[in-house]
This record gives structure tokens, C-alpha cells and sequence, in this order.
């Protein structure tokens, strides 16, 4: 036995002295510099074609509106006119109000019911469970747009049209959501349910009170891309919702597009306002983000 682990201890100083010559040392450290300047640049690249829009719809909205027929970078009267204009000759403080309440209640509904749905999928053993979950998943390749008709017509015949119920229900099924919980729950030790259940804890008061709880990343990596998703939202909203009182944000932008005519200045102003709110979510919980995404399994 010493014998054999004296030879393959002698083995192995052979490899690294055979492979381990500064030459090739600093050949690879060469070609690990050389990607990493790549990558480097193409996400600078990458960063660019994304900034340079926002950048100019930024550079935009500080003109004055005779200025913007010029396609220049230079501000020669920098101006908050033109956000004073759309916050007083618009009702956008209300469409705040309504994109927020109704992607908050989405976002909660889709986090409750997606949850208990993987929990269920995950830690209950049934017939046909995968095919159920397959089932679900097939809803991803539904495209939105083929539910609208029927969905449009189911509220109208229960009068919720022109509600903020219209707005959000259709919003909370999701079934992405259903999928990422589920991942991340398959990764929580079951002797955690075991526990739980030795101490008294039923099947719930177990999702409630320990899976839960674990799955904080999960939650709000979901809770963060269906708020921002629901915000986002402006096809159905349109349909839905008619009343100026209750419009979201798309819907208001939408609505006002042909007010200002050719004032590029407070469409720009309009549009930075309403995108203000997500771009600060981000910023705020983009470790949230990654931290949920990289519990799941997924990448790319």
C-alpha cells in the first residue's frame, strides 16, 4: 500500500514538472488575459448599444423643445421644462398610482400561487406528477396575444372590465414562475421536512414556515421580474382599461403619444418618468436578481 502510494505520489510530480514549465506557465496566462480583454470588450460594446438610446432620450429631455429638431448631442439651455409639463398637463402621478397597485397585487398573487404549486409538484409524490408539470409548462409557448379575446370576453360577461381586478388577475398565472420554484425547492434537503414533521408541522405550516423562509433568493428574483414584467405590461392593460383615472403607465404614454405632436422634448420627458421607477428597483435589487437566478440552476 505505502509502496503504491510512493508511485502514484511520484506520478503526479511528474505530470506537474512535465506540464508546469514557466513557459508554458505564462503561454497560458497570455491566452487567459488575451479572453479576458475580449469579454471585457464585447460587454463594453454590449453596454454601449444599450446606454447610447437612453443616453440620447436622457440628452433629449433636458432641450428645449426647439432645440430638439436639431440631432445634436450639445445642450445649449439645459431645462426641466419639459418635466413640468408632463406632470402637470398629464394625470401620470395616477398611472404611478395604478402601475403600482395592480403590479404589486400581480406580484404577489403570482408569488403565492406559483410557490405552492412547485411545493406541491416538489415534495408531493403522485400519478402523472411530471405530466402535470410538463402541462404547466407548456403554457410558456402560449403566446399572451391568443388569450386576449377569450380573457377580454370572461370579464366582460363578470362586468370587471374598467377595474383594477381586470388589470392584474390575468397577470398572476405564470408559469415560468411555477418553474424556477420548483428548481430551487428540489435543491432543499427534504430531511428539513422530515424535521419539521417530527415536531408536529403539517404540509403547509411546512411550506410556511421552512421552505419559505429558504427560498428568500427564489422569491425575489420571481417577485422582481413579475413586478417589472406587469409594469411593462401594455397590450392587455389597453384592452382592459379605458378610464384615465386607472390607466397604467404604458397605457398613459400610449394614450398622450400624439398630444405633444412634434415636442420630442416632453415625449422624452414622459418616457424617462416612466421608466424611472424600474430603472431604481434595479439598482436596488440586482444582487436580489442574480443571487435568485443562480438558485435555480438556470443560466444564460
Amino acid at each position: 500500500m505505502a509502496l503504491r502510494e510512493s508511485t502514484d505520489r511520484t506520478d503526479r510530480d511528474r505530470r506537474r514538472a512535465g506540464t508546469g514549465s514557466p513557459a508554458l506557465a505564462a503561454s497560458v496566462d497570455r491566452r487567459v488575459r488575451l479572453f479576458n480583454r475580449c469579454c471585457v470588450g464585447v460587454l463594453i460594446a454590449f453596454s454601449l448599444l444599450w446606454l447610447v438610446p437612453l443616453a440620447w432620450a436622457l440628452d433629449t429631455s433636458l432641450k428645449p423643445n426647439a432645440e430638439t429638431t436639431d440631432p445634436t448631442w450639445l445642450i445649449e439651455n439645459p431645462t426641466l421644462a419639459s418635466y413640468r409639463t408632463v406632470l402637470a398637463q398629464s394625470d401620470i402621478l395616477n398611472w404611478y398610482v395604478a402601475s403600482f397597485v395592480t403590479s404589486t397585487l400581480a406580484t404577489v398573487g403570482t408569488v403565492l400561487t406559483a410557490s405552492m404549486a412547485a411545493y406541491a409538484l416538489s415534495r408531493l409524490r403522485f400519478r402523472w406528477r411530471w405530466l402535470v408539470f410538463w402541462f404547466i409548462l407548456c403554457g410558456i409557448m402560449i403566446p399572451n396575444q391568443v388569450l386576449m379575446v377569450p380573457q377580454f370576453r370572461e370579464f366582460d360577461s363578470v362586468h370587471l372590465l374598467n377595474t383594477w381586478w381586470a388589470v392584474f388577475l390575468p397577470q398572476v398565472p405564470t408559469a415560468i414562475a411555477v418553474f424556477v420554484f420548483k428548481q430551487f425547492f428540489d435543491g432543499i434537503p427534504r430531511d428539513l421536512d422530515e424535521a419539521a414533521r417530527m415536531d408536529g408541522a403539517g404540509f403547509f405550516r411546512t411550506y410556511r414556515q421552512v421552505v419559505m423562509p429558504l427560498s428568500r433568493p427564489a422569491v425575489s428574483a420571481v417577485a422582481i421580474f413579475s413586478f417589472v414584467w406587469c409594469w411593462n405590461n401594455l397590450l392587455w392593460p389597453l384592452l382592459a382599461v379605458t378610464d384615465p383615472e386607472l390607466m397604467t403607465i404604458p397605457v398613459g404614454l400610449a394614450a398622450i403619444q400624439g398630444t405633444y405632436g412634434i415636442r420630442y422634448a416632453d415625449t422624452m420627458a414622459s418616457a424617462i418618468l416612466g421608466a424611472l421607477p424600474l430603472v431604481l428597483v434595479f439598482l436596488l435589487f440586482q444582487r436580489r436578481i442574480v443571487e435568485g437566478i443562480a438558485g435555480t440552476g438556470l443560466k444564460g
